[in-house]
């Protein structure tokens, strides 16, 4: 390094005149508290609010956000008047004291109020600060921190808070999207291998589970953290696809097939005998009659309660499919319903679905769907989102959850889990009515309406 350099270097250190150094923010900083003017209705408090509440989308740390909240302890409101000046002067004694720090600490802790924009440093001729008041509480006189820059800002602080909170709301979103789709691919994973689905390869799925997961909690930027949740959710529905494929495979497998009979004896055109005396059935039997595809009933008559039995006439168009459990599912009958409700109606009657569809005219499937992700909103755990699969069958499991997701939140004794739990409790005994409870729903939704469920066969 030459002569003139290390000359320029001493000379700059040694600063002579003692005045303090300025530098650009510092700079920006006076600019910007010679803007102020005043402003008629603001207070102290206000302003130190509005900082707050920006401190911390600004990168502000805490020890500068308690200075400046310690500098407003005094200040008066009409300091902050049009043509006053929100100056406060107490000794540098009293502020290293007050917030424990040494003479050093003090020094630099002004200096960097000062490079963040937040004060000004109003120095008197002999360097020291002081004040001076009117009877009336006016500052005639005074040397210390100009607050002016915190009043100017306020509008800005304002902005980057409300900017600041939407921001925060919606990593909180992406961080609950996140956990359900992890839960879901765990959920899928955890029926896989408890139906011992070999062709699911469970570890591929988990391994994909993984790295699709891998560093979510470390992405702070929104766009990049709802990207990759993006891919972890198209995985969770890919897997969903394949696992309810191979579902659908299994009971297929498990139901058998009716026999032919190529030899029958009767005559074709023999009359049928139908019996006109009445069958005794238990108490708990729900009778249910089949139509065809053709929209004709057959005379298939199935009966579900406590003692299972079917009777099929001619011409019945499909059998139920039971679970691995042996119970029965909810059947569905050719025109889309499911005692006697449709997709669409459900819907309407429990409006929290919809958040979870992706048209307005969903299928059975798509309602099963939504449904699983309800269920975390009402804290249904999975094991019992599996017990009420089981017992119920999914379509009728589903319905369930959209029964209580409709349900006020004073109509709970509890939870909304527990409220669950008692209606997988009711249908192992064969005592839940959802049908009831569907009617009940309807005329709670249209008071004008007075149909009963025995009015349906007459209306269609």
């Amino acid at each position: 390094m030459d002569t003139h350099q290390e000359a320029h270097k001493h000379a700059y250190r040694k600063r002579p005149s003692g005045l303090r150094r300025l530098t650009p923010p510092m700079l920006e900083t006076i600019k910007a508290a010679e803007r102020f003017a005043g402003v008629e209705d603001i207070t102290p408090g206000q302003v130190l609010a509005a900082f707050k509440s920006a401190a911390p989308y600004l990168g502000i740390r805490p020890g500068l956000v308690h200075a400046v909240d310690w500098l407003f302890r005094f200040t008066q409101a009409n300091d902050w008047q049009p043509g006053m000046r929100p100056i406060v002067w107490p000794s540098a004694a009293m502020q290293g004291e007050d917030l424990c720090l040494g003479p050093s600490q003090v020094k630099n802790l002004n200096r960097q109020l000062v490079e963040h924009g937040l004060l000004v440093m109003k120095d008197s001729p002999n360097g020291k600060r002081y004040g001076v008041r009117s009877p009336k509480g006016r500052i005639v006189e005074a040397y210390g921190f100009d607050l002016s820059p915190l009043g100017e800002r306020m509008a800005e602080f304002r902005s980057i808070a409300e900017e600041g909170r939407a921001l925060r709301l919606r990593i909180q979103a992406l961080r609950r999207r996140a956990t359900i789709a992890r839960n879901g691919l765990r959920q899928i994973i955890e029926t896989a291998k408890e139906h011992a689905l070999v062709s699911f390869e469970t570890a591929t799925w988990q391994e994909a589970a993984g790295n699709a997961s891998r560093g979510l909690a470390a992405i702070r930027d929104a766009d990049q953290m709802e990207f990759a949740i993006l891919r972890l959710e198209r995985l969770q529905n890919e897997a969903r696809g394949h696992l309810d494929s191979l579902l659908l495979e299994m009971r297929c497998a498990d139901t058998p097939s009716e026999p032919v009979n190529n030899d029958p004896t009767t005559p074709f055109n023999k009359p049928h005998i139908t019996t006109t005396n009445q069958i005794n059935y238990p108490k708990d039997t729900v009778f249910a009659h089949e139509k065809s595809s053709f929209g004709q009933a057959t005379g298939s008559l199935h009966l579900v309660g406590a003692n299972q039995h079917e009777v099929s006439g001619a011409g019945a168009s499909f059998e139920k499919i039971k679970h691995r459990t042996g119970r029965a599912t909810a059947e569905r009958t050719d025109n889309g319903t499911i005692m006697k409700t449709t997709p669409e109606e459900l819907v309407r009657l429990a409006p929290r679905l919809q958040l979870y569809l992706g048209r307005p005219n969903p299928d059975w499937p798509e309602i099963v769907d939504a449904a699983d992700w309800l269920r975390h909103d009402l804290k249904i755990s999975t094991p019992l989102w599996g017990d009420a699969c089981q017992i119920l069958g999914r379509n009728m499991a589903a319905i369930a959850v959209a029964v209580v997701s409709a349900k006020p939140g004073n109509h709970f004794r509890g939870s909304p889990a527990g409220y669950f739990h008692g209606m997988v409790n009711k249908a192992k005994s064969g005592e839940l009515r959802l049908d009831k409870t569907i009617w009940g729903m309807r005329g709670a939704s249209n008071p004008g309406r007075n149909s009963r469920p025995s009015d349906i066969g007459r209306r269609r």
